[in-house]
């Protein structure tokens, strides 16, 4: 596959792609491994929302969105702070999707890269972020992105675990 990756701040124009590309990693995530928390979609409308409250990363190939995050200084409910390195100005990554079809060539970790470069910038001393334990969860991604563990917590029934990656100045 030939592509050109390119990662930007959002538009309010990207929101419909955002949204499929959240709601199409959904779709093969729930066709793999059943339905579960993992099988929630997007609408261009809530990715909106989430614009006002936070930056926003998209990666196209072209015009088409491949891939997105989001980053905010809002402390996201599924976050218990006691399992991270106590720090004055944590960022959070959240909303993380690829596009199917377009993961394991690089697009995630390009995201990666470009949000740690983002929140540092921001003025941040942490990025921290949760993911599904098991299959469906990205885990093992997340520390080949040199993200480290730092917890396990079942939150409403549902296996998370929190990684962290400490932003040196």
């Amino acid at each position: 596959m030939n592509i050109n990756v390119s990662i930007a701040l959002a538009t309010p124009e990207d929101a419909a792609g955002i949204a499929d590309v959240i709601s199409e990693a959904a779709y093969d995530l729930t066709a793999k491994h059943g339905h579960g928390h993992w099988s929630a979609v997007a609408s261009a409308k809530g990715v909106l929302n989430g614009m006002h409250k936070a930056r926003v990363l998209v990666a196209k190939n072209g015009h088409l969105v491949i891939g997105t995050l989001r980053l905010t200084a809002s402390r996201p409910w599924v976050i218990d702070p006691a399992y991270f390195t106590p720090v004055r100005h944590p960022v959070y990554l959240v909303d993380m999707a690829v596009r199917p079809g377009y993961q394991r060539i690089g697009v995630g970790r390009a995201l990666i890269e470009e949000a740690k470069k983002m929140a540092a910038a921001l003025s941040g001393d942490s990025l921290r972020l949760d993911a599904y334990e098991g299959v469906a969860g990205a885990c093992g991604f997340y520390e080949k992105c040199g993200f480290t563990e730092m917890g396990h917590i079942v939150y409403k029934t549902v296996p998370h675990v929190y990684f962290e990656w400490l932003i040196e100045r």
